[in-house]
């Protein structure tokens, strides 16, 4: 079943949201193409059809809240601070790092 996205009825908000989906079934000429071959009737294909069509414009229809970044929790910084501290002794040579360092100065006066 083919649907034109621009000859629709749909507001323009939803054409533009339907157009800029990442969905294999939009053509890049606005064309939804749904493929309906469970049932042996051509009417419950149909069906079957616009029903997901719908189900595809309800997941556009959905605004998503915008996400506000928020700041770390004075625990949270305190915990990463206490952790960095802690483990700043070991060192570059510390806990399976397996390089081992040796270094010799020689200065001849």
């Amino acid at each position: 079943m083919r649907f034109d996205i621009a000859a629709s009825s749909l507001p323009e908000f939803y054409k533009e949201r339907l157009l800029a989906l990442k969905d294999r079934r939009i053509s890049k000429d606005g064309v939804i193409v749904i493929k309906a071959q469970q049932h042996r009737s051509q009417d419950l294909n149909r069906e079957d059809a616009i029903q997901r069509l719908v189900e595809l414009i309800r997941t556009v229809t959905v605004v998503q809240k915008v996400r506000r970044p928020t700041k770390p929790t004075k625990g949270s910084q305190r915990r990463r601070l206490d952790g960095k501290s802690s483990g700043g002794h070991q060192g570059f040579t510390g806990q399976g790092s397996g390089l081992n360092f040796t270094c010799m100065c020689y200065v001849m006066l």
